[in-house]
């Protein structure tokens, strides 16, 4: 994975695939500040919005560096590549590419109990200049997929027994590192790390993720009863290490 500059937003972003980068991490100078939305709102709805409430701070769209989604149920593939194709087409219809890659970060799941009936955006991150002493960053959501956006790449692809469970909690612990890695930042600086599985989390902590994600020890982890949102991947993990964290109401704000 390489690591690109994105000079008009004050970050630098790891590379992805189509729908979303790897994770962003803020250059010397500038600081990510993560936003949870109050009432999460209609998903390309809610992406105007946070656009509009950058703006009313002074700053451009391109200062948006990663965005939350909470979808009905899990897509098939198919339904999952036709929904990025929308989404996609927002970020593309922004000017918000670098040299033809997506610089954005995203975590997309499915809540188990009240889905909402429509995908929603549920937070966002946003870069802009600060005097911070340390470089802020968000690692984008991923599960237990290994390559490209295919079925076979689904790691014990239909098996939910511990055995299982714990080789999908591994891959993604894994993965999360090596974007950390990736950006160059710094683990002991990770302020929020979230999972998200509809599965009994607690043999998967001393089993696998605290073996590559040590700062669970002292920060903690949040468990969203969620499911990824593809069917057949059922771990899903997201962190960052950030200053600062708002809760804004946007239809106020």
């Amino acid at each position: 994975m390489r690591l690109v500059e994105n000079t008009r937003a004050g970050y630098s972003f790891l590379e992805g695939i189509a729908p979303y980068s790897s994770g962003v991490i803020a250059a010397d100078g500038y600081e990510i500040t993560h936003i949870t939305l109050a009432v999460s709102l209609p998903w390309e709805a809610g992406m105007h919005a946070a656009r509009k409430y950058v703006e009313s701070m002074g700053l451009s769209q391109w200062s948006l560096c990663g965005f939350e989604l909470r979808c009905p149920q899990p897509h098939t593939m198919d339904g999952f590549i036709d929904f990025n194709a929308s989404y996609r087409a927002v970020l593309q219809d922004w000017d918000m590419y670098v040299d033809g890659e997506n610089p954005i970060a995203r975590t997309n799941v499915a809540p188990v109990l009240n889905p909402p009936s429509e995908t929603l955006l549920y937070g966002f991150s946003v870069c802009q200049e600060s005097q911070g002493s340390w470089n802020t960053f968000v690692i984008a959501g991923g599960g237990e997929l290994v390559g490209s956006l295919r079925a076979g790449n689904i790691v014990c692809e239909g098996e939910t027994d511990n055995t299982a469970m714990l080789e999908k909690a591994r891959t993604v612990a894994r993965l999360m590192k090596t974007r950390l890695d990736g950006l160059g930042a710094n683990g002991q600086r990770l302020s929020t790390i979230n999972v998200y599985t509809a599965h009994s989390l607690f043999p998967l902590i001393e089993g696998a993720i605290a073996e590559e994600i040590g700062a669970i020890t002292r920060r903690g982890l949040q468990w969203f009863y969620t499911r990824p949102p593809i069917i057949d991947i059922e771990f899903e993990m997201d962190m960052r290490g950030v200053r600062q964290e708002r809760v804004v109401d946007m239809a106020t704000a």
